[in-house]
């Protein structure tokens, strides 16, 4: 008779050992590795002066932190050198919402290029929305909230546009017609929480949207996606990537953060930076 040692015993639970090691570290790396995905847009509407201007959009952070301080993220937008940095709502979480950290950020980035900000729903949904406002001015951040701005780039200029989150309106009629509004003939870049209002944007002639919410679908199921967004449900169409209609192109950031959903799978946080072109050769 033979009797079963322990190196035999150890030997049979190793590939569920290093199996069990393997998934850990694949959900750990994928909710704390960072991926910058760059979009090349062309326009023959845009001014020359703008030509090759780069755009760093921040989104759904969710009060989350990357390295000691936000050292990791911060290193990263550093090594982009965007010429500006747009932060398209849900910096805090109304679960847990500190503004310190928030703000502790955008203290460390605020010399890299001008900011600009708008709501998201979680703004709203923590009771501080106004107080995270009054919070970023202080740090020379523009907010865009219902606004209309321009930037200028040699004799040129180009106009931002901020949609508040529709949870900041009394009905969702007043946000509809806010985005008529603000709709503008000159070259225009809207900054909004939602993904999911892509015909809306398409509808008032938007040039390019930057917008969030989506968390990239949450769990991303190779070839087919994201599995389920806010707003969307399950197999939603708008989690990531570029969308095109008529003259209107949306960017979607997968966003960097978790929220009612603590973890992302195949879905690594997100920094999306867009460099946009005129089509002079």
């Amino acid at each position: 008779m033979i009797k079963k040692t322990k190196t035999n015993s150890t030997k049979k639970y190793l590939p569920l050992l290093l199996f069990s090691i393997t998934i850990i570290a694949s959900i750990y790396l994928g909710n704390n590795w960072i991926q910058i995905t760059t979009y090349n847009i062309t326009s023959s509407k845009l001014p020359n002066d703008f030509h090759d201007f780069k755009i760093l959009q921040i989104s759904d952070l969710h009060n989350k932190k990357f390295g000691k301080d936000n050292n990791i993220l911060t290193n990263n937008i550093k090594k982009i050198k965007p010429d500006i940095i747009l932060i398209t709502g849900d910096l805090i979480d109304y679960k847990k919402s500190d503004i310190n950290i928030a703000i502790k950020l955008i203290s460390q980035i605020k010399e890299i290029a001008p900011i600009y900000f708008v709501n998201g729903n979680h703004e709203w949904w923590s009771g501080k929305a106004k107080k995270l406002e009054n919070k970023l001015i202080e740090e020379n951040v523009t907010i865009l909230n219902n606004k209309i701005i321009s930037i200028s780039r040699g004799k040129s200029e180009i106009v931002l546009i901020g949609v508040d989150d529709p949870e900041g309106f009394s009905s969702h009629n007043e946000y509809i017609n806010k985005l008529k509004e603000l709709s503008n003939e000159k070259f225009s870049i809207l900054l909004s929480h939602r993904a999911e209002d892509f015909a809306l944007y398409v509808k008032n002639n938007y040039d390019i949207v930057f917008a969030g919410h989506a968390h990239g679908g949450q769990i991303r199921i190779p070839f087919i996606g994201g599995l389920v967004s806010p707003n969307q449900g399950f197999f939603p169409e708008f989690t990531s990537g570029i969308h095109e209609k008529g003259n209107t192109r949306m960017i979607i950031s997968r966003g960097l953060g978790n929220s009612i959903i603590p973890v992302r799978i195949f879905n690594r946080p997100e920094l999306v930076v867009v460099n946009i072109r005129t089509d002079i050769r």
